[in-house]
């Protein structure tokens, strides 16, 4: 059955009628449904078969009413929330309901839409409709035709929330992937990007497009990247981090193998490094791909910066890399078994300090870091004037507190506090993450063996670091296979006019990005 629903920004006339479909429909007749699956000409027998398909779905609407310039009945569908009602009412219904002063061709009507595509299976019709395409059915007419009017709610275009700009743009990628694909438009206006688009998952299709620069993306990778996705047998995909762990080459790994970014400018500059980008519908982040282990310590903030500056950030995170890996198992090791390299006025210290504290070293950093982790958890997940009282008080309190009471000792709470500063500065979440990670397994090795443990976990790492792939390719480059053109950008930002070539480790098709010299002064 179909129920009438009167708005107030529906058009009234006397043959229309604005309906909804209830939840529990009467099955149709016999003849209402194609046996291939086809629309079939009676207009009755469509609207029946949108009854089965759509019979849970109490948001459908459907607008009938009388074609003006065939003179036969006609319907309009379309899912209430996914479908810009203006577009619906203005461009499409009133020049179908009302006869123009100057027809078109073939006295057909003027429709202002920019998509149009004409429909003539049922799967291609269910599938426009759920997403936000308004699909218009004829009596007497043995296909439908499906109007570009999608209208969900988004967000605006804002700051983007993980990664901060000091003087790039200040806008990052949104949940629609029409609107990020214009971003990377508006940075790259190359008739060269070449995208290709696919669709992701069973039960909640996505749309997933990869976007490349044609000319410079070395064709063995895209071609890689391509068959990752076409792999994927899947119900559904929510954000790019499911998807990068599904097209990763080691997911055992605790470092990443793909660059996660949220903003345009970046995603830009990868792709003119001969980089792949993967963006996925409904998410606001973008994968770019292939990544290296000096990637993540790089940020597009770096190259609108003079380069001593940048330079000397690149090492200040370089530094905070060792800091939050290794100070508390350097901690440890020199607390535990090698007494002797403690210059002798701070053992003293040390031992005042430590004389009242019952834990062994491995318990006391092992609690203090825990703690840590716990309070940095609770401060992002809380609103954020509440996670910033958190995080701020909680660890004064508990780290003044804990020393009180004899738990640890001051040196504890030094070293636990400069392992967290050292992480925030790495620009990367999912690399800080790592980072966070990785420091438990080396604190148990110098627990066990001292200084020797941390060289032997340091030695793990860098195997292990050097054996990783990220799409086919190194994940240690440009040091491993070394390749010495590209340290012009790694641990030091050299001069812009310095660094002439793209990276070797992305395998671009054309190295060159610039003259080789800089211009001279007072040239044109």
């Amino acid at each position: 059955m179909i129920r009438s629903r009167n708005e107030a920004h529906a058009l009234s006339t006397p043959w229309f009628r604005f309906n909804k479909y209830k939840s529990a429909k009467q099955p149709p007749s016999s003849q209402s449904a194609e046996p291939q699956g086809m629309v079939a000409p009676a207009l009755a027998d469509n609207l029946a078969e949108l009854q089965i398909r759509f019979q849970q779905a109490p948001d459908l609407v459907v607008c009938q009413f009388t074609h003006v310039q065939r003179g036969v009945g006609a319907a309009l569908v379309y899912l209430e929330g996914l479908t810009d009602k203006n577009a619906v009412n203005n461009n499409i219904l009133r020049p179908l309901m009302y006869a123009p002063e100057s027809a078109g061709n073939a006295g057909e009507p003027q429709i202002n839409v920019g998509y149009v595509r004409h429909l003539q299976q049922w799967n291609q019709i269910e599938h426009a409709i759920l997403y936000g395409r308004s699909v218009l059915f004829i009596d007497g007419t043995a296909q439908a035709q499906a109007f570009d009017t999608q209208g969900w709610p988004q967000r605006a275009v804002e700051d983007p929330q993980l990664e901060a700009s000091l003087k790039g743009a200040h806008q990052g990628f949104i949940e629609t992937l029409s609107d990020n694909i214009a971003m990377i438009r508006r940075y790259i206006p190359n008739r060269d990007l070449t995208i290709k688009e696919m669709t992701i998952g069973k039960r909640a299709p996505a749309k997933c497009s990869m976007v490349y620069l044609g000319e410079l993306a070395n064709p063995e990778l895209v071609q890689e990247m391509e068959q990752r996705l076409g792999r994927l047998d899947l119900d559904c995909l929510l954000n790019t981090g499911e998807l990068a762990e599904y097209i990763e080459d080691n997911p055992y790994s605790p470092f990443p193998q793909f660059i996660v970014t949220e903003r345009p400018d970046g995603a830009a500059s990868q792709l003119l490094q001969g980089r792949i980008c993967v963006l996925l519908d409904r998410s606001p982040s973008v994968i770019v791909a292939p990544a290296s282990i000096i990637s993540f310590f790089q940020n597009i903030d770096d190259y609108s910066t003079r380069w001593p500056v940048a330079s000397f950030i690149r090492l200040l995170r370089c530094v905070g890399f060792f800091t939050a890996a290794f100070l508390p198992a350097i901690y440890i090791a020199l607390i535990s078994f090698n007494h002797e390299v403690i210059p002798l006025y701070l053992i003293l210290s040390i031992g005042e300090y430590r004389g009242r504290v019952p834990f062994s070293p491995l318990v006391e950093a092992m609690l203090m870091e825990i703690t840590l982790e716990m309070l940095r958890e609770a401060g992002v997940r809380l609103p954020g004037p509440i996670g910033q009282t958190v995080g701020i008080v909680g660890g004064i309190v508990i780290g003044q507190a804990a020393v009180q009471a004899g738990l640890v000792s001051n040196i504890m709470v030094v070293v636990v506090a400069s392992t967290a500063i050292a992480s925030f500065i790495i620009p990367n979440y999912d690399m800080a993450s790592a980072i966070r990670l990785i420091r438990f397994p080396i604190m148990l090795l110098s627990s066990m063996f001292g200084i020797i443990g941390i060289v032997v976990g340091s030695m793990a790492l860098i195997g292990h670091i050097i054996s990783l792939e990220s799409l086919g390719t190194p994940y240690g480059t440009p040091f491993a296979p070394i390749r010495y053109s590209d340290w012009k950008d790694t641990f030091l930002r050299l001069p812009l006019w310095k660094m002439r070539t793209r990276p070797k480790g992305v395998m671009p098709l054309e190295l060159k990005r610039m003259n080789p010299k800089p211009p001279e002064r007072g040239e044109q």
